[in-house]
């Protein structure tokens, strides 16, 4: 912190941040980073913390491999340590291109790392001329909610059953993407 912030107040310094893609070689953090958004998270995900710790180290490799393809993207915030802080994901089905797997670690949210990986899959979507994203939000992620809503997307008013409790809902979100 310094001392000299404007208006007398203090201010903090942040750290920075690079966007990389998720890769075969980064298994291991792809790992971690899953591993904890789980236990942090435990309804904003389509897996168990359980589950996801059984995978074995190849099954972890092959997951992020499989993270950038022809349909699907993965971005991660990674700090001056080396240290995953963030992460997102797209995959597109049934023609519609989803953001999934959205996280950032809770030290630093707030801090515009989800902006930047937001503008990421925003580019590469726009890159294969997708005109909108889509994706599926746990009824009481308000806070996730609150954060698509500032970055222009808006509920469709479907809803769909949450897979791990299908009682619970999911409210279905899209945001309309500007041609390139």
């Amino acid at each position: 912190m310094h001392p000299n912030g404007r208006g007398g107040f203090p201010t903090i310094d942040f750290m920075a941040f690079r966007i990389v893609p998720v890769d075969g070689e980064s298994w291991r953090s792809f790992r971690d980073l899953r591993l904890e958004m789980l236990a942090d998270s435990p309804k904003a995900f389509v897996e168990t913390l359980d589950a996801a710790s059984q995978q074995s180290d190849d099954d972890w490799r092959r997951r992020a491999t499989a993270a950038n393809s022809e349909l699907s993207c993965g971005f991660a915030a990674v700090d001056d340590a080396g240290r995953w802080v963030g992460i997102m994901r797209a995959r597109v089905e049934d023609g519609r291109t989803f953001l999934l797997g959205v996280y950032v670690t809770p030290l630093l949210r707030g801090e515009g790392l989800a902006d930047a990986l937001l503008l990421e899959i925003e580019r590469w979507a726009g890159e294969r001329g997708d005109d909108q994203l889509t994706l599926e939000v746990h009824e009481h992620n308000e806070r996730a909610q609150a954060f698509y809503r500032r970055r222009g997307f808006s509920a469709t008013g479907q809803t769909v059953p949450y897979p791990l409790a299908p009682h619970e809902q999911e409210t279905v979100m899209t945001k309309p993407l500007v041609a390139k």
